[in-house]
């Protein structure tokens, strides 16, 4: 039983909530008072160094959920035509272990996809330097990427991760709200004391803040969950969480 059943589908959940989920968390982390003792970079640094301002980051997100939400509404219709009657929910540890198998299958498919779109100075130049636009990271700039890219990376790759999981509907909501909160939080540009995703990922918003930066984006590809195929495949960037004397952190990198 969840809150939602009887007032809107799972398929319907799973399509929307990622997107509400963004803008929430995004923007409560936008709209939070000044944590200049917490940020990666000083707001001077943020309005120096990125190239694009804050309405069209906004655009291009709106412009990509339109077309995860479109995806993910037809790829639902069709997984569940395949279904007769109402679906069983698996338990609790089934749901558990799709959820861990989507996420190394989200990471394999993120990793590859997005160091391709590095090496390639094709896709690089037309494609993928769109995201990396903003030199500093901010929460609702999460998403901001080529449509193309959006597609490729992030649609496509939550589809399979759907699929070769076989998790439900149901379980697909819960999973793609939690992949949309730690993808926001990677891009967050700040070191908050008691984060429990620095706790339990390694992969977090300074390990990515690395890859933003320009000397940093051979390295650290690895998102949204596990640094696993960066340390397997030699792009693990290390790095140093240093105190700025006027406020705030720097993740800077450490050559192995």
């Amino acid at each position: 039983m969840v809150f939602w059943e009887g007032y809107v589908s799972d398929e319907t959940m799973g399509t929307f909530a990622p997107i509400i989920v963004y803008w929430l968390y995004g923007g409560f982390y936008q709209l939070l008072p000044s944590l200049d003792k917490y940020r990666l970079h000083t707001k001077k640094e943020e309005k120096e160094k990125n190239l694009v301002p804050l309405c069209s980051v906004v655009k291009g997100v709106l412009l990509q959920q339109l077309v995860q939400a479109t995806v993910a509404q037809g790829l639902f219709l069709f997984t569940s035509a395949q279904t007769s009657g109402k679906v069983e929910q698996p338990s609790i540890l089934a749901q558990i272990l799709q959820i861990i198998v989507a996420m190394f299958v989200m990471d394999t498919w993120q990793y590859f996809v997005h160091r391709y779109m590095h090496q390639n100075k094709f896709l690089y130049r037309h494609i993928h330097s769109q995201h990396h636009r903003l030199v500093v990271p901010y929460a609702v700039g999460a998403l901001y990427n080529h449509p193309l890219e959006g597609l490729l990376l992030d649609t496509f790759g939550g589809a399979i991760s759907f699929l070769i999981s076989g998790m439900t509907a149901r379980t697909a909501v819960i999973f793609f709200c939690f992949a949309v909160i730690k993808t926001v939080d990677d891009h967050c540009g700040l070191w908050l004391p008691g984060n429990i995703f620095h706790l339990f990922f390694h992969n977090n918003s300074a390990y990515h803040d690395i890859h933003h930066q320009l000397q940093g984006t051979k390295y650290n590809y690895s998102q949204p969950f596990f640094s696993i195929w960066d340390r397997l495949l030699g792009t693990h960037m290390p790095y140093d969480l240093l105190k700025r004397p006027d406020g705030g952190f720097e993740a800077r990198l450490k050559k192995e």
